[in-house]
């Protein structure tokens, strides 16, 4: 939320910044904002016949990390792409990008 470093003060010995509300909302916005991307990596079968997800991963500022379905893979890749190359190798991977709950793209 800020840059402030407090690791050397007691939590006693700072004032609240704003009130209970205020505050709430300023941690829910922060959160939203720096929350990670979800992808998944889907298998297709034959042409558009069908398919299955193999992976999900998550985004952050300087990596992505996935995990395999059956949970025996979790990788850590610099990028989605990456991780998206690295499932193709053997089979047809689709990249998907997971839209936010609220209905839009994230």
């Amino acid at each position: 939320m800020t840059s402030h470093d407090h690791s050397n003060a007691a939590p006693g010995d700072l004032e609240p910044l704003c009130g209970e509300e205020e505050f709430a909302h300023e941690v829910r916005e922060f959160v939203a904002d720096e929350a990670p991307r979800v992808f998944a990596l889907v298998e297709e079968y034959g042409e558009r016949v069908d398919g299955r997800i193999v992976a999900w991963g998550m985004v952050f500022n300087d990596c992505a990390e996935v995990v395999s379905v059956d949970g025996g893979l979790h990788l850590s890749l610099a990028s989605p792409e990456r991780a998206h190359r690295v499932f193709s190798r053997c089979r047809k991977i689709r990249l998907m990008w997971v839209s936010h709950p609220s209905g839009g793209e994230q």
